[in-house]
């Protein structure tokens, strides 16, 4: 006896059968007890979450023998139903638009409208992926859609609705079919397996619902290959070995590694990865699932795993947003990629890159403190100069803002950095302990901010501190002073604009007006 796969053994009979729509199947049951049924439909969606099932039934609910009117309980028993279930119908006519774009196929079509039903109540046409059709072909439907005879039902299932002409739109009802939730599919799931009698655990069955995307058919077609590579079991390992997919453990340390900039971790973490053999696109995807998690729980609060609270107070929101966008462009880009390990490794480099604490030199670069000292540190251009001894240092670092105010615009520090601490005064600094005054609308500095300016005062003047915060009244900060400088800038350089006297003249001459968004002082 032949196997029959999944997808078609528990594919759904009736309404009450079907998951995940129930704003669609209401909407047809409601419009069949009213009998108040459309002249033509639109099923749209992605694929597998049940267009063409949900058309099926609609045509058993017109045509059940069981009424003497359409009914939403189709019997499943009668001959009109056997044989729409079996594809047997002469009077529903499913049409793959794919394999027939030619106008001709859609005129025979038409001229087979006229005809009343063999035997059933309506004739009705299903047209898949309904959007294939050519031009010339909706402009053949048009007119048969408009005024079709009072026996006669559309029905057009597509993935890609936006590309179905407003004209045919307008003589349609269009119904959108969602993906399936992953708890709702997940529960399908378990049902089906508890049929079978096949031994899972719940893991396993959430790994599959997770991959399906919401896709009825994607996740029964799962299940049927996990449970052949089971040998008759479902089993986490199994599925994680099935799906290529890899402990969360080792994701949330290896985006760990990525926030504390820390190159050679993230690449030792990632060849721990490549012995399990993944599928490097799920590794992205959850990459940038996490991420997402993290970003969220920065702004509402919501996430139950400590993981991701840890991870989320230890980057800035602006540095998560960044790593998000870089993810996700990676992603969009990944398919076109020769080599997916190399889409993984640059994708992952970008991120270490743009990291404020910039440590993929460690374990990477032999040149690690010659580039460093040239990137980071201008020490030669700093009013402070550094002193020999430990108490010369507490005492001499930092006596007064100007002094912290020179440090900063001396000193190369990431953008991240600069926003935070440049709108910072000095308040003291005192036997290693440096406090600043912060105003109150900046909220907690995150972890690896404070690491890398921690970093930077060590870098240069090779001592460790400890950085505290006050809120209060910020008088001058390097940025504000910064802003005030440029402001005062410009107004010297439109002064000395508007005061030229050669300028003056070619304006009266020419009728001229000066564009002030144009003038830059000259540095």
């Amino acid at each position: 006896m032949s196997y029959e796969v999944l997808a078609r053994k528990y594919r759904p009979i009736d309404f009450n059968e079907v998951i995940g729509q129930e704003h669609v199947v209401k909407a047809l049951i409601n419009s069949i007890n009213q009998e108040k049924i459309h002249q033509a439909f639109i099923f749209s969606g992605t694929r597998g979450i049940g267009k063409t099932t949900i058309a099926r039934i609609l045509a058993k609910c017109l045509n059940c023998e069981s009424s003497s009117k359409p009914t939403p309980d189709p019997c499943n028993k009668c001959s009109n139903t056997k044989e729409i279930s079996t594809g047997r119908s002469v009077d529903f006519l499913e049409i793959d638009a794919a394999s027939n774009t030619q106008v001709e196929k859609i005129r025979d079509l038409i001229e087979t409208v006229e005809y009343k039903p063999a035997k059933a109540r309506f004739k009705i046409y299903l047209i898949d992926e309904v959007h294939m059709l050519s031009p010339a072909s909706f402009n053949a439907l048009l007119k048969t859609l408009e005024e079709p005879p009072p026996h006669v039902i559309f029905i057009f299932a597509t993935t890609n609705p936006e590309k179905i002409p407003k004209t045919v739109q307008s003589r349609c009802l269009q119904l959108n079919l969602k993906t399936v939730d992953e708890e709702i599919l997940s529960s399908h799931l378990k049902k089906i397996l508890e049929k079978e009698k096949i031994n899972y655990d719940n893991d396993s069955v959430s790994l599959i619902a997770n991959t399906a995307n919401g896709s009825v058919r994607d996740g029964l077609t799962l299940l049927d290959q996990a449970i052949a590579y089971g040998n008759g079991e479902l089993l986490k390992e199994d599925v994680k070995a099935l799906l290529g997919t890899i402990d969360n453990s080792l994701l949330i340390e290896l985006i760990g590694s990525v926030i504390d900039g820390n190159g050679k971790k993230t690449f030792d973490l990632l060849s721990q990865i490549e012995e399990l053999t993944p599928e490097y696109d799920n590794i992205l995807k959850d990459i940038i699932s996490t991420l997402h998690q993290i970003s969220l729980h920065q702004i509402v609060n919501n996430s139950e795993s400590n993981d991701i609270k840890e991870l989320s107070t230890k980057i800035d929101k602006e540095f998560c947003q960044l790593l998000y966008e870089i993810a996700m462009n990676a992603y969009s880009k990944f398919s076109v990629h020769p080599n997916p390990k190399e889409a993984l490794e640059i994708c992952l480099l970008r991120m270490l890159t743009f990291n404020p604490l910039q440590k993929l030199s460690e374990g990477i670069s032999s040149n690690k403190d010659d580039s460093a000292e040239k990137k980071n540190f201008k020490k030669s251009e700093l009013k402070v100069q550094k002193p020999k001894d430990i108490k010369a240092i507490n005492n001499n670092i930092f006596k007064n803002n100007e002094d912290w105010i020179s440090f900063f615009n001396n000193t190369e520090m990431s953008p991240f950095v600069r926003n935070y601490f440049g709108n910072m005064s000095l308040e003291s600094f005192k036997e290693n302990k440096l406090t600043l005054i912060k105003d109150s609308k900046i909220g907690d500095i995150p972890e690896n901010i404070i690491l890398e300016f921690k970093s930077v005062v060590k870098g240069f003047f090779e001592i460790e501190v400890e950085v505290f915060f006050e809120v209060g009244n910020v008088v001058s900060s390097p940025l504000s002073l910064k802003d005030i400088k440029h402001k005062e800038d410009m107004d010297i350089a439109q002064k000395s604009i508007y005061e030229d006297q050669d300028i003056k003249e070619f304006m009266k001459k020419f009728n001229g007006k000066i564009k002030t968004d144009t003038i830059k002082p000259i540095k």
